[in-house]
């Protein structure tokens, strides 16, 4: 009766000291722990052990040791669901909290915005500006035609290629692999759009460069319509496509744009100068997006020749060379006369 009470009391301290190591080890895990100021970045390799994956975040003072990391993995059973990537901690987690975090993949992301109808020049002064990598790199990884061979294969570079979208990128990322990315969404919104549609005789190559175009003309959704119409309405009357941000992009490539275009600039001698070559620009001068592509494929059905800005965003559309003119007149010659009594 005496072993048997011994015993019985033995078992009793045995699972009360189980069951307070037990509480002990949650409350540890539960437990918030910081040993670093301000923030700290933890690169996790693929193919990373949990002992290393440990040891790393506690060099980084982001858990107190590897064994309490550990504990933390055995706790959850999520010791093979950590997920690669670069993870940053700004505050104190718990040992649950930062496996929680790994075992999600909620790692740190920059988000890169590229608007409509930037050039390769401004996207690259784009990714430097987020400290992704030098400006440099983007526009040599912006060479790279074989990402868009399959529907350009004259293309020279990836101009008009780059969906222009939000990105969001690893801290650490190659030029190269945000530029597939781009490439890889250009198509696939292309591909989307062009379904089912005619060109109206245009080349891909052709279709692209007229959004381009339209995308740097206007940025109203109801005017994209009516400027793929005055263009395509120029391409059948073999009349000058006269775009002025041709004459840009073209100024841009020679290094001599100042932010103005002078009557001489107008006989710039590129092909991508509307004024002095007939037809569209020998390529895209610009990123279009979405809209400005459906706007391409299908233009409005009017008449319209020209159109000239209002100077409020908004543009004024004319049949013929008499009321472009008059337009002008009003828009352009008198509205700076104005201007310039103020």
């Amino acid at each position: 009766m005496r072993l048997f009470r011994f015993v019985a009391v033995l078992v009793l301290l045995i699972a009360i000291a189980g069951a307070g190591a037990g509480y002990l080890l949650w409350t540890r895990l539960q437990q918030p722990f910081q040993a670093f100021a301000g923030e700290r970045f933890v690169e996790v390799p693929t193919g990373a052990s949990s002992r290393e994956i440990g040891r790393q975040l506690t060099e980084a003072g982001v858990v107190s040791d590897p064994w309490t990391f550990r504990a933390a993995l055995w706790w959850t059973g999520r010791a093979r669901g950590l997920k690669a990537g670069e993870y940053r901690f700004d505050m104190a987690a718990s040992p649950l909290a930062v496996v929680d975090r790994m075992a999600r993949g909620d790692v740190y992301e920059v988000r890169i915005t590229f608007p409509e109808g930037l050039t390769i020049d401004e996207m690259a002064a784009a990714f430097e500006g987020r400290e992704l990598g030098p400006a440099s790199a983007f526009r040599e990884a912006a060479r790279d035609v074989s990402l868009i061979a399959d529907l350009d294969p004259a293309a020279r570079d990836l101009e008009g290629y780059l969906f222009p979208e939000t990105y969001p990128v690893p801290r650490q990322l190659e030029a190269s692999t945000l530029v597939r990315a781009m490439a890889e969404r250009f198509k696939a919104v292309y591909a989307e759009v062009s379904k089912g549609r005619d060109t109206g005789g245009l080349t891909t190559r052709q279709i692209v460069a007229l959004a381009s175009l339209i995308e740097k003309e206007t940025a109203r959704a109801d005017e994209r319509p009516l400027v793929s119409a005055v263009y395509r309405n120029r391409l059948k009357i073999g009349m000058g496509m006269q775009a002025d941000p041709t004459v840009v992009y073209a100024l841009r490539k020679a290094r001599r744009y100042n932010g103005n275009i002078r009557r001489a600039d107008l006989a710039l001698d590129s092909p991508y100068n509307t004024y002095r070559y007939p037809g569209l620009p020998p390529g895209p001068i610009a990123a279009p997006g979405r809209a400005s592509l459906e706007a391409a494929f299908a233009p409005a059905d009017s008449p319209f020749l020209y159109f000239v800005s209002r100077n409020d965003g908004s543009h004024v559309f004319a049949e013929t060379l008499r009321e472009h003119n008059a337009n002008v007149q009003r828009f352009q010659v008198e509205f700076f006369r104005r201007q310039a009594r103020k």
